[in-house]
């Protein structure tokens, strides 16, 4: 008998093939969104309770320098009295040279917004 050659399949129309890929597309934008979201989200988050637990640590330690001071003092309202001097320095510190804060802070945050 005389072998028969096997035809492969017909191809799909390529209107068939243009609405695979476009709806494989679509499907991996919305994968890719999803996981940009959830990378942001929880980024958000942990940031969030790091920034929580050192300003607790500050606010404590804040409190234990001023009764140390105080105690040195023998004054509690001298001891307090520092630890806001001290503050008024660093914010005046801050505010005179507020240009060179805001760049590394405004380029930390456009790290963390397109971070991969």
């Amino acid at each position: 008998m005389e072998a028969q050659k096997e035809t492969p399949p017909p191809l799909p129309p390529i209107i068939d093939q243009l609405k695979e890929y476009a709806e494989t597309r679509f499907k991996l934008l919305k994968y890719q969104a999803i996981e940009g979201g959830t990378t942001i989200f929880s980024s958000v988050i942990t940031d969030v309770i790091v920034a929580i637990s050192m300003l607790l640590a500050f606010i404590f330690a804040s409190f234990t320098l001023a009764f140390y001071l105080g105690d040195l003092f023998q004054s509690l309202w001298e001891g307090f009295g520092c630890v806001a001097l001290i503050y008024l320095i660093i914010a005046i510190i801050i505010k005179l040279n507020k240009r060179a804060f805001e760049k590394p802070l405004a380029n930390i945050f456009i790290q963390k917004i397109f971070k991969r």
